[in-house]
């Protein structure tokens, strides 16, 4: 049944595109472009499995409709995973054999001037993008967090939202923003699975053998989904800046109650937990422009949670007692600001060299004062044959995680590659992913995870 919808689907889109080409023939304004993607990745440590195959072709519909009003769409059609046969059942559903999916990423209209000359609306599903740093962005907070590839830093999911932006001047205005309802973030898939998975810490002698989970989502209505921002931007002294609040949930869930459960007289023990979202306030603000030709930028986001975080272990099973009859709380996250941040620049020299870098202080799954990791980021390229041909060779970044003992807790990322402009409009890209590292940070989890990796990508 999947599988005639997704035709369907493609029917439409297909009868859309044809009609489309007429309509621009005739001169009308509505747009189709997109793009085909091809990512092939594969473990360097022999049997060299298959760590992602994704084959994506990104459809977007963009027309204004008259002269003050436009809509857009993006749409995702995507094979995307190895086929995960466990029985010969498998082999009569299509979706398991050959794995796909359809994602509305955007589908929204916007109003320009709406009620006043002075005020557009945009309405519908929509990525609302914050911040000036390059992908790693802490004030980036109203969309879900897409961490299905923890290589393609800043992805976002879109929200339904309502987005509005009142201009004062063509130097200052003010944006609204309502979504009503609460998306978390999706976690990574694949090789990735566990890259963000920390290590649970229990008391002295036990083992754990088993681990269950339930997430508890806050409820659908005004007060428990909703989140809101609001954010001033304007232009001063050759700099862009803005001040920033949100009003929402981390879209991260963190375990508050564990049930532990013993299964052997050696200290082996199951753990069943709760996981939720918590409240959050945060309050951002950042800055992008250019000193001597270099371009600089800065951003900061200090998160303040709505109460205390609490953890409760329940140990009661231990002891065949009553449940709640013995339990150990823990603060896991207090009810204090900490801050987020990042700073960056780049610089184009002569001869085609481009040269980033960017320090940021606390990654998208890392929380509170004395939990925030340094980051450092650097990737210099240059381009030859008239801009056909890029080498990376050093691109990357190192982590330290615990700066007393870094020679434990430390990550190195090593990413070259080289790209090739084969057409105007296709790109070919063949880079490695080299990871390293020590101690319990997202990057070190990776470290026996080296790859090849190949995308081609197409655009129309």
């Amino acid at each position: 049944m999947k599988q005639i919808g997704l035709t369907v689907i493609i029917v439409i889109a297909l009868s859309i595109s044809s009609n489309i080409a007429k309509a621009q023939e005739d001169g009308n304004k509505l747009k189709l472009s997109g793009d085909l993607l091809i990512d092939q990745r594969f473990l360097l440590e022999v049997p060299n499995d298959w760590a992602w195959n994704e084959n994506r072709l990104t459809l977007e519909l963009n027309k204004k409709i008259t002269g003050n009003s436009k809509f857009y769409s993006e749409v995702w059609l995507r094979n995307i995973g190895l086929p995960g046969i466990n029985s010969s059942a498998d082999l009569y559903n299509k979706g398991i054999v050959d794995p796909y999916n359809l994602e509305v990423r955007e589908a929204y209209v916007q109003l320009f001037g709406f009620l006043t000359k002075n005020l557009d609306v945009k309405i519908g599903r929509q990525r609302i993008t914050w911040g000036t740093a390059d992908k790693l962005n802490p004030t980036d907070n109203l969309n879900p967090y897409d961490l299905e590839d923890v290589l393609d830093f800043g992805r976002h999911r879109g929200s339904d939202a309502i987005s509005l932006d009142y201009y004062f001047n063509s130097e200052f205005s003010l944006q609204g923003v309502y979504i009503p309802f609460f998306q978390p973030a999706n976690m990574p898939v694949g090789t990735f699975a566990n890259a963000l998975t920390s290590t649970m810490e229990l008391p002295q002698g036990m083992t754990l053998m088993g681990f269950t989970d339930q997430i508890n989502m806050p409820q659908y209505n005004l007060a428990e989904s909703s989140t809101a921002g609001l954010k001033f931007k304007g232009f001063a002294a050759g700099f862009d800046f803005s001040l920033s609040y949100v009003w929402g949930r981390d879209g991260m869930p963190i375990g508050t109650y564990n049930i532990f459960i013993p299964v052997d007289a050696s200290g082996g023990v199951n753990i069943n937990s709760d996981l939720s979202f918590y409240r959050t306030h945060i309050f951002g603000a950042d800055m992008a422009g250019s000193i001597g030709g270099v371009g600089v930028w800065a951003e900061a986001a200090a998160f303040l949670p709505e109460n205390e975080v609490l953890m409760t272990n329940d140990l009661s099973a231990m002891y065949a007692l009553p449940s709640g009859s013995v339990t150990q709380d823990t603060t896991v996250l207090d009810k204090k600001a900490y801050v987020k941040f990042v700073l960056g620049a780049d610089y184009n020299f002569a001869n085609g060299a481009y040269l980033n870098v960017q320090y940021l202080h606390g990654f998208i799954n890392e929380r509170g004062t004395d939990n925030l990791n340094d980051y450092f980021f650097v990737q210099l390229d240059k381009k030859f044959f008239d801009d056909k041909l890029k080498i990376a060779p050093l691109a990357g970044g190192f982590i330290v995680s615990d700066w007393d003992d870094m020679k434990n807790n430390y990550a190195i990322v090593y990413v070259p590659n080289i790209s090739y402009m084969a057409t105007d409009n296709a790109e070919i890209t063949l880079s490695a992913a080299i990871f390293d590292g020590k101690g319990n940070n997202m990057f070190a989890n990776l470290a026996d995870y080296n790859m090849m990796m190949f995308k081609l990508k197409y655009s129309f």
